[in-house]
């Protein structure tokens, strides 16, 4: 069994580089069960942190896995995501998406990862009640804005890497999941909404009127 500490120093090493597009490569593993590249970053987080089988993580539904990378790391469900989108889909060790998430994120990282964790704090009733969401007028509006919003603000790689991994969250509720994705961009151009005197309008829908608020939240919520 590996600790965190060595999984990330062989990742950024180029030790057993991580597969993209699946938990594991059958065919791969087949041929050399000893090759811990033919999984990717959460396959060997599971594999080796998780004590999961190669038989488990071929048959495992994405959501599942998700899951349980998060609590292998102690980061939410979106964060797990994120770790597993930034692995599939950018050259380079997948480990800054744990070690240095504002690479990615940019600068609003921490608030976006404490709103994050207040996604995976929210009861089933509560997402219900957020897909009540569609009904309300302006999304588009707000959608163009806090997309352009954040785009110029963290860049598009981290604002669609944020929407992508938001979506993650909660596959049954989708109209709340895009409510949550768009959040996440306005949090990330937070201070080019304010700049341009426009309110925040999906943090609204979780209960958030600003950003700071997502962190006295998450503060009360993590003691």
């Amino acid at each position: 069994m590996s600790t965190i500490t060595e999984l990330l120093a062989e990742w950024d090493s180029g030790i057993g580089k991580p597969y993209k597009g699946n938990l594991i490569n059958k065919d791969a593993y087949t041929k050399n069960p000893n090759d811990i590249s033919c999984m990717c970053a959460q396959g060997q987080a599971l594999y080796r942190l998780g004590g999961w089988s190669a038989k488990k993580l071929m048959s495992a539904k994405q959501v599942e896995a998700d899951k349980a990378v998060a609590d292998i790391f102690g980061i939410s469900c979106a964060h797990s995501a994120l770790l597993r989108i930034v692995n599939d889909s950018v050259d380079g060790a997948p480990s800054i998406v744990i070690t240095n998430p504002a690479a990615v994120l940019g600068e609003q990282a921490d608030v976006l990862l404490a709103f994050w964790r207040h996604l995976d704090r929210m009861t089933p009733q509560q997402w219900a009640a957020a897909r009540t969401a569609e009904l309300v007028a302006g999304w588009v509006s707000a959608e163009e804005s806090a997309r352009d919003a954040a785009g110029e603000s963290a860049g598009v790689s981290a604002r669609e890497s944020a929407r992508d991994a938001a979506r993650a969250t909660w596959p049954a509720a989708q109209t709340a999941v895009q409510a949550a994705a768009w959040a996440s961009n306005e949090i990330q151009g937070a201070a080019i909404l304010r700049d341009r005197g426009i309110p925040f309008f999906f943090l609204l829908l979780f209960g958030f009127d600003s950003p700071e608020a997502v962190m006295v939240a998450d503060a009360e919520g993590c003691n």
